[in-house]
């Protein structure tokens, strides 16, 4: 299935949904807690990285 024919099937499969996040999602928690796990990450990569 080339580009061209696909669009109009992911078009009609968007425009069906209900559209919006779920009601128990909060943006500001989900963000928070993907700020701390990054944040742990680096912080354990630079406590790992000792041969500098």
């Amino acid at each position: 299935m080339s580009t061209a024919a696909a669009l109009p099937v992911l078009n009609l499969l968007a425009n069906e949904g209900e559209g919006g996040n779920h009601d128990s999602l909060n943006p500001y928690l989900t963000g928070g807690a993907a700020l701390f796990v990054l944040l742990l990450l680096l912080f354990v990569t630079t406590r790992f990285n000792r041969d500098r």
